[in-house]
């Protein structure tokens, strides 16, 4: 339970942030989908070991995540700023969001009412699929204008290291 609340303010946060604008990073772009991807995979095999029709499911699921995913990543805008790349979520990313969303929603409830248990289709799977979808188009995106991600950002320590100098 309190990882789903974890995860869903986290990915509340960066749709913040993305509609605000903020540099593409390379790290942030693809790390966060494999990680909750993996997290999901994990707790699916540990934790609920799904079942034939259960894995039919979640197949269905995860490729419409990942269509949608895709979908998204078509829709932010792409600039350079600083002699690096920039992201801007769009009204059409919001759009695609809504929708993605709401066909997981459908997804789900068809599965469960064929009899999957809800545990077999893990928040942290789902969304983690999804933004592998839009990691992967708007990578390519980014790739093709030829323009270097951004930076790494210092994390909280060096940020705090460098107030205290």
């Amino acid at each position: 339970m309190w990882m789903t609340v974890v995860v869903i303010a986290l990915v509340i946060g960066v749709i913040v942030k993305r509609f605000l604008g903020e540099p593409l990073n390379a790290r942030d772009v693809f790390i966060p989908p494999l990680v909750l991807t993996g997290i999901g995979v994990y707790t699916l095999v540990k934790d609920v070991q799904p079942s034939g029709g259960d894995i039919v499911w979640i197949v269905i699921a995860a490729l419409m995540g990942l269509g949608f995913g895709a979908l998204r990543g078509l829709t932010p805008r792409l600039y350079a700023r600083d002699g690096h790349l920039w992201q801007r979520y769009t009204a059409w990313t919001l759009v695609v969001w809504i929708t993605s969303i709401a066909v997981n929603f459908g997804i789900g409830f068809l599965a469960t009412s064929s009899g999957v248990a809800a545990e077999a289709r893990p928040m942290t799977l789902s969304i983690g699929v999804s933004l592998l979808g839009e990691a992967i188009t708007l990578g390519r995106r980014a790739l093709a204008m030829k323009v270097p991600f951004a930076p790494e950002s210092p994390d909280l320590l060096d940020r705090l290291r460098s107030r205290i100098r």
